[in-house]
């Protein structure tokens, strides 16, 4: 049984045995030689379980992946010690397979990077603990991960993107606006001032009840409300956004949630339904959520492209808008983001709808990354802690918001 010492977020010796059978379960033969950096990359931040083997070539040896999901989509949200038992469940099998699959011992590794920070303060202990046992064993470097810079830099993995570029990361747990200029060198231009978009869909599929729709039953909230949407008129209710008017690159979404939220009332009241059951007008709802929030995020998306492009922060040509996180699947909210990038000569990418949700791939490129520019590399992890909050980057929000760019109409009709 594995027991995690909730203070200090290290796993008790019953553990440390795991880690020792973790590593016996392998031929231990003398490391191959290899030329290239071999990164093992361990993703515990929220709710799913991910793992995978990555060379500096951005070849993916391995990999392995346990969703939770399922368990926490009948729970009607991610239960903490629930995400972080079913973590100390999963970990070393994960762990075992993306090696496994990579067909490379352990001791053939150049580092293991792990995510501590931001999520879950208990599913990011779980990774960490067996992380720092496996790195102890091994002998090997250990490279903190940044979750958020994680997922900016995975373009990289997939297209051929030089710094700086502008990233969008909006998911369940962030949503922000940064430019890149380097591999842990980011200026933040905005961030959400209350919920992230991820997790105001969730809610908004919680309180209209999709789980109990047909066509939504096993779908995550984010999907169910795009999925849903395609049916609905997006313009049946005009949803007033409260930051409309703001002048800064920063987002929120609690007022539309709760604007949401009365309509469904007022809706439930006018169908003569009761809370818990699915109303006849689902799908509009849905599409009007979606289309104010693609809005939302295409108006500020603009706004932090313009102030870059006036600071000379971007090229005037060749600029790139990367967007990432689970969000950024949602092809909604891709195609408003398209007329953004368009109308400022930009090419926007997205990586793989695979990597844009949590994925140990990213977490192991984001290592090589690091590897390549010798930064943040620790042969010596005694004493590291993993951070449930922590900003990314330096943070000039209050500057993008002076610049009070205006947003032209063709943007504004979005």
């Amino acid at each position: 049984m594995l027991i995690l010492n909730k203070t200090t977020g290290i796993f008790s010796k019953a553990s440390k045995r795991k880690t020792y059978e973790f590593l016996s379960s392998f031929t231990l033969h003398p490391g191959k030689r290899f030329l290239h950096k071999i990164v093992l990359g361990i993703e515990t931040s929220c709710d799913d379980t991910a793992a995978a083997v990555v060379d500096e070539t951005g070849n993916v040896l391995g990999e392995a992946i346990h969703s939770q999901t399922e368990i926490h989509l009948k729970a009607g949200g991610i239960i903490p010690p629930v995400a972080q038992q079913l973590h100390r469940e999963n970990i070393h099998r994960i762990v075992q397979e993306a090696v496994s699959a990579s067909n490379l011992s352990p001791s053939d590794l150049s580092a293991i990077a792990t995510t501590i920070k931001p999520g879950l303060a208990l599913s990011l202990g779980v990774g960490l603990s067996f992380s720092l046992q496996l790195v102890n064993q091994l002998k090997k470097p250990f490279i903190p991960i940044h979750h958020m810079e994680a997922h900016a830099l995975t373009i990289r993995l997939t297209n051929n993107v030089e710094f700086p570029f502008l990233v969008l990361l909006i998911s369940g747990g962030h949503c922000l606006l940064a430019l890149v200029q380097g591999v842990s060198d980011f200026l933040l231009l905005g961030k959400s001032l209350d919920i992230a978009p991820g997790d105001m869909f969730d809610k908004v599929a919680r309180r209209l009840s999709l789980v109990k729709h047909p066509e939504c039953s096993t779908m995550s909230g984010g999907k169910a409300i795009e999925h849903l949407a395609k049916q609905g008129n997006k313009l049946c209710f005009d949803l007033k956004h409260p930051m409309q008017r703001a002048k800064s690159c920063d987002f929120s979404f609690s007022g539309l949630q709760s604007n949401v939220n009365k309509l469904i009332t007022q809706k439930e009241k006018e169908e003569g339904i009761e809370a818990g059951q699915v109303l006849s007008s689902a799908a509009d709802i849905a599409a009007s959520v979606q289309h104010t929030t693609a809005r939302h995020i295409a108006r500020t998306t603009y706004r932090a492209i313009s102030f870059c492009q006036k600071r000379s922060l971007l090229s005037q040509t060749n600029a790139v808008l990367v967007a990432s996180g689970g969000v950024a699947s949602n092809m909604y909210i891709r195609k408003a983001l398209e007329v953004v990038t368009d109308l400022t000569q930009c090419t926007l990418l997205c990586p793989p709808p695979k990597l844009c949700t949590d994925n140990g791939i990213m977490i192991a490129w984001n290592g090589i990354e690091r590897l390549r520019a010798g930064l943040g590399i620790l042969y010596n992890p005694e004493g590291i802690r993993y951070e449930p909050k922590c900003p990314l980057g330096l943070d000039i929000s209050k500057e993008v918001g002076e610049a009070a760019i205006k947003i032209p109409q063709l943007v504004m009709k979005i």
